[in-house]
């Protein structure tokens, strides 16, 4: 049987906090490809950015999951399970214009 992330329940519906990464905007940085965390809406920058914002919203907030925030990426983390998986039944996913 396939592994599977045990933290299903935090998925909330959100709306993203930002059209990019809500801290590098913050600060002037840029980022490579974004991440929306599924309990709160934060977008943050994934770990190939500099400052690995989604990474760090996680370890801040406890927060488990993010979904990809990219253009036709419908992909799922789970930090604390290090699982990649998709979800049909979640629909399609948001993403920066």
């Amino acid at each position: 049987m396939a592994p599977t992330c045990s933290h299903l329940d935090t998925i909330r519906d959100v709306e993203p906090s930002d059209s990019g990464c809500t801290d590098c905007l913050a600060i002037g940085s840029r980022w490579v490809h974004l991440r929306m965390c599924q309990e709160c809406g934060h977008v943050g920058c994934c770990d190939s950015s500099p400052n690995r914002h989604a990474t760090a919203h996680n370890a801040g907030s406890g927060h488990p999951l993010v979904r990809s925030f990219e253009p036709r990426e419908d992909w799922f983390w789970c930090y604390p399970d290090q699982l990649l998986f998709e979800l049909p039944s979640a629909g399609p996913a948001p993403s920066h214009p």
